[in-house]
């Protein structure tokens, strides 16, 4: 059973998302909240799979929300999924460097909607690399600027995990990468998953966000053909 806390200001957004997954069997809404502060009560009580979070609300926003629940390991088994009604934005941007698995604009159809929520459950980032590239190209300029302690965990990753990160950074699902790679799904799974623990990442969206921030990968370079 995916257990869902949904975050948001309008009791109309809220009540119509219930709607939606109440229907669904495999699916139960555990809590509600109208701002982050609750949010935040809400999930460490609740500690639900995936928490809906709108990403501007009173007192505290979706931002600082998804920061506070990436930086608490009490609920490293939330995935933040912020909703926005602006798409494409410096907020969103700002939401995946805090720990969001993705975002979703508010007027989805319902079947990608469920499918959202189910994604973000299995800990999957709910977002195309490709669509964080766009971000990462519009809103990080200058020189990379990341801690001591990434570049440090940059440095420990092996050549393999290396380029593994490179590629998810340039869209390629697990089965993609075990292509160029000429590995197994399984062996580049396992490169994704020890350079996101190497790099506390939390999924893949922030493996992709961490990958242009640090200069691993360039906006606007592609990898060459396998």
């Amino acid at each position: 059973m995916t257990r869902v806390l949904l975050v948001d200001d309008q009791p109309l957004i809220r009540s119509g998302f219930r709607a939606l997954l109440d229907l669904e069997d495999d699916i139960e809404v555990v809590a509600e909240a109208a701002d982050g502060l609750h949010a935040l009560a809400l999930a460490r009580r609740h500690l639900p799979d995936v928490a809906l979070v709108d990403i501007r609300m009173p007192h505290v926003d979706g931002i600082e929300t998804t920061r506070r629940i990436a930086a608490d390991p009490a609920l490293a088994g939330v995935h933040v999924v912020i909703l926005t009604n602006y798409g494409l934005d410096e907020y969103v941007f700002h939401a995946l460097r805090a720990g969001a698995a993705g975002f979703l604009v508010k007027d989805v159809v319902p079947d990608d909607f469920l499918h959202a929520v189910r994604v973000a459950a299995r800990g999957d980032a709910l977002l195309a690399p490709s669509i964080t590239r766009r971000l990462i190209h519009r809103y990080v300029s200058g020189p990379p600027a990341v801690p001591g302690a990434t570049r440090t965990a940059l440095a420990g990753l092996t050549n393999r995990e290396r380029e593994a990160v490179t590629l998810v950074a340039r869209g390629l699902s697990n089965d993609e990468i075990a292509g160029r790679m000429v590995i197994s799904p399984m062996t580049a799974k396992t490169h994704v998953n020890r350079a996101m623990t190497k790099l506390d990442a939390r999924d893949r969206a922030q493996l992709v966000v961490l990958a242009y921030e640090s200069g691993l990968v360039t906006p606007g370079h592609e990898a060459p053909p396998g």
